[in-house]
């Protein structure tokens, strides 16, 4: 009988010292994973830094006035659950132009979203209430950029312009980020000289008609997220 007690607490103490190896294994697992996965975040948030100097209200028109030089692209494509949507940007306004395939190239516009709809007027886009977004304006910096609305340009059916910060901000200064589509049939007009104009659906009006449809709650945002699933540049 000894002899049988002598044994299950050998097999007890055994038992318990393997749980605790593996334990101690998973334990390492899990803290190697979690550190490789705070490197590659880490690594990620820095590509962009590596690259520029973060922007501010400083240094961006200096940095836009010098990479509208170098990056003369124009065509974009906005691509989305409804379809496609092709967008000539003017040259004429060449902040605002250097601004938007700058943030194309640094994958900003992905996965952000439509998130305001207003039926006959405007779909607004480039936000979104995703944690990922906030991260990547962080890591590009925080700036504004002047309005540009002497060149001739009118909010006519299908222009795309940038909307004004939501700061106090009696100068109209545009918030980078964001860009809206006017829907509306014969225009708005009325929106001259407050926003700039900075370029032109070239190809498919008929899906902002199909987003501009979409359901939406009193804060003009769809019931249903519309998401840009990225922007790519055609040319």
């Amino acid at each position: 009988m000894r002899f049988i007690l002598l044994l299950v607490t050998f097999l007890s103490l055994c038992q318990c010292e393997d749980t605790q190896k593996t334990s101690q294994k998973i334990d390492k697992k899990q803290t190697s994973k979690q550190t490789k996965t705070e490197s590659l975040e880490a690594n990620n948030s820095s590509k962009i830094e590596e690259k520029f100097s973060k922007l501010n209200d400083k240094n961006a028109m200096d940095f836009f006035l010098e990479y509208e030089k170098n990056n003369k692209e124009n065509t974009v494509r906005i691509v989305t659950d409804f379809g496609n949507i092709d967008i000539l940007l003017f040259s004429k306004t060449k902040f605002h132009r250097a601004n938007f395939i700058f943030l194309t190239k640094q994958k900003y516009f992905n996965n952000t979203q439509f998130y305001r709809v207003i039926k006959n007027f405007i779909i607004q886009g480039g936000n979104s209430d995703d944690k990922a977004t906030a991260i990547k304006r962080r890591n590009i910096g925080k700036y504004l950029l002047p309005t540009d609305t002497k060149r001739g340009y009118t909010h006519d059916r299908g222009v795309i312009s940038m909307p004004s910060s939501d700061i106090d901000n009696p100068h109209k200064l545009a918030s980078p980020y964001e860009f809206f589509i006017v829907q509306q049939k014969g225009g708005a007009k009325f929106l001259d000289g407050d926003y700039t104009i900075f370029g032109k659906i070239i190809k498919g009006m008929s899906v902002v008609d199909k987003i501009a449809s979409v359901a939406t709650d009193d804060g003009d945002w769809p019931h249903k997220n519309v998401m840009i699933r990225r922007v790519e540049i055609l040319k």
